[in-house]
C-alpha cells in the first residue's frame, strides 16, 4: 500500500486500518524501546515542574494557538 493509495481512502477507513495495525503491534511479543532522547526530555520537564520553572497553557489556549 501506497500513500497514493491511503489518501484515496476514507477518513473512516484510514481510522479503521490505523486502529487495525495498533492492534496488530500492541499484540507483538517484541518490546519497542522509546528512542533515548524521550528519556531526555522528560527529565527535563520533570525538572522544570520540580524547581518551578515550568509553564502551562489550557487545552483551550492550545488550540487557539493552533487556529492560528
Amino acid at each position: 500500500m501506497t500513500t497514493a493509495d491511503i489518501s484515496k481512502m476514507s477518513v473512516i477507513e484510514r481510522l479503521q486500518t490505523m486502529e487495525a495495525l495498533w492492534d496488530s503491534l500492541t499484540r507483538e511479543s517484541t518490546e519497542i524501546n522509546s528512542p533515548a532522547w524521550h528519556g531526555d526530555v522528560l527529565s527535563e520537564r520533570k525538572e522544570k515542574i520540580k524547581n518551578g520553572s515550568a509553564t502551562f497553557i489550557s487545552l483551550d489556549e492550545l488550540k487557539s494557538k493552533n487556529d492560528k
